[in-house]
């Protein structure tokens, strides 16, 4: 017996769409970035409308990456809703999904790109400053008390010790490690033999990307719904609700969209 979800796709006045969640920008934890918390909310009526039109769902990815964190809490989030709900997932990368924004599309069932997409980066970057130097210049005496021998550790105000770089070099592999085997159990044996290639941090171009098998293949959103979906198939673009506040709108809310746009610019000129 035909269920009604399906009698509904096969009704021809019947109105199509496929859910589009579109993810733009630095992921981190706070307001106003790409992160679970905005998130997981539109997701779910993402894969909620998914499963009750065309059992497809899409992910637009705009984003050079961010925090490892939200990028596995976001990527772990897809893939248990689409193991709950049977949708098929869709990754479409922009301009660029790199680093924690190709962590995330790897959460999909199939990735596709444009031809001059950035993709990759399967990396961790880590640093800071040591200003040690300058104060000892300018004659400036610093006093602490800590408990515990490590708690100072990569005190910027002290030369860097090199118990304390190798306990950051050893971080950031653990990390490294976490992105690889999460990018080698979504993407498969069509990663084999490539390794050496994709998993020394560096980005390249969606063609090169397709070869090292890094992406399925290209697409753009719309002529992705039109193909798999239908030509009155219409994309229903779905995104985190803003709850309209003056004093947020030029408060908090601009500081976390000003400083969204630098820590954004500042990660794509990485990849320049």
């Amino acid at each position: 017996m035909m269920d009604l979800a399906t009698l509904r796709r096969k009704l021809p006045w019947t109105p199509r769409t496929v859910p589009v969640i579109r993810m733009s920008g630095v992921i981190a934890a706070r307001e106003g970035a790409v992160n679970l918390d905005r998130f997981a909310a539109p997701l779910t009526r993402g894969f909620d409308a998914a499963k009750a039109g065309e059992n497809l769902l899409i992910l637009a990815i705009e984003s050079p990456g961010g925090s490892p964190v939200q990028s596995d809490l976001i990527g772990r989030f897809i893939r248990r809703k689409a193991e709950e709900t049977g949708v098929r997932v869709v990754a479409i990368i922009g301009d660029v999904g790199a680093s924690g924004g190709y962590w995330i599309a790897c959460a999909a069932d199939e990735i596709l790109a444009n031809r001059m997409s950035i993709v990759g980066s399967i990396g961790v970057i880590g640093g800071g400053f040591g200003v040690h130097q300058l104060i000892r210049r300018y004659g400036i005496e610093r006093r602490v008390i800590t408990a515990g021998e490590n708690k100072l550790r990569n005190d910027p105000f002290a030369p860097e010790r090199e118990e304390d770089a190798r306990f950051n070099r050893e971080l950031l592999d653990d990390i490294h490690n976490s992105f690889k085997d999460w990018v080698r159990a979504r993407r498969g044996a069509a990663i084999e033999g490539h390794e050496a290639a994709i998993f020394d941090g560096s980005y390249m171009l969606g063609d090169k990307a397709k070869d090292l098998g890094l992406i399925d293949g290209f697409g753009d959103v719309r002529g992705v719904i039109t193909e798999r979906a239908g030509e009155r198939a219409k994309p229903d673009f779905i995104g985190p609700k803003k709850k309209f506040s003056l004093m947020r709108l030029i408060g908090r809310d601009a500081g976390a969209a000003l400083l969204n746009a630098i820590e954004a610019e500042t990660m794509s000129a990485r990849m320049r």
